[in-house]
């Protein structure tokens, strides 16, 4: 059995996740970010593409400040090409680290298990298997959009869940949630199921069922 999968985002009531610079900027709310944190310690591994790495350099562990005693998730980071900083927070020894790279990849990283999936680009069904052989049955992905849209193109995803701070951004250049070439056709769209709405604060969290 594949992982259940869980896609997790925020974005501006109208729709954008950065700056037109794509400069990060914080969009949830302390409520959403106790939630995420939670959602954190009770997934098994939490995935993210190098992209957000080298950007947001995140760290990817759940903060005691919100969940006492937390189970730490295996990292994941989607890095085909192996550019991954030696000093990237997600190395860091408080959890254990997987990162997935293509049969291109020819660096050696250190202070993590890699993992060969794919000849050119990330084979992410085969990845979800071999994850699924190292006993993680559910799995986070928290960006960026790229790879957000890569698990909803592939219907690989179970559940998007996505946070609506109260700000607008703007911009034609700001990223959304879901980037890559999206849908070309209108048969193309991914329908979603609407299972929950919560108020969290001044912000909203939308929960969607995804079809596989």
């Amino acid at each position: 059995m594949p992982p259940y999968i869980i896609i997790n985002c925020a974005m501006s009531a109208d729709g954008k996740i950065a700056l037109p610079s794509r400069k990060q900027i914080r969009i949830s709310n302390e409520e959403d970010l106790k939630r995420v944190h939670e959602l954190r310690n009770e997934c098994d591994a939490v995935l993210v593409g190098i992209g957000t790495v080298l950007s947001d350099d995140p760290k990817l562990t759940v903060k005691e400040k919100y969940v006492p005693n937390p189970k730490q998730p295996i990292r994941i980071v989607l890095d085909s090409k192996g550019r991954i900083p030696e000093d990237s927070l997600v190395l860091s020894p408080e959890s254990p680290t997987i990162i997935a790279v293509s049969e291109e990849c020819t660096n050696q990283i250190q202070g993590a298990e890699t993992i060969i999936c794919g000849k050119k680009k990330i084979n992410l069904s085969q990845l979800c298997e071999i994850l699924d052989e190292k006993g993680v049955k559910t799995l986070l992905v928290e960006g960026g959009e790229k790879v957000i849209w890569s698990f909803l193109k592939n219907r690989l995803a179970d559940e998007l869940n996505i946070f609506v701070g109260s700000m607008v951004i703007g911009g034609i250049s700001s990223p959304t949630p879901v980037g890559g070439k999206g849908a070309l056709k209108e048969e193309d769209i991914l329908p979603l199921t609407l299972k929950k709405v919560e108020k969290l604060g001044d912000g909203v969290l939308l929960q969607y069922g995804v079809k596989r």
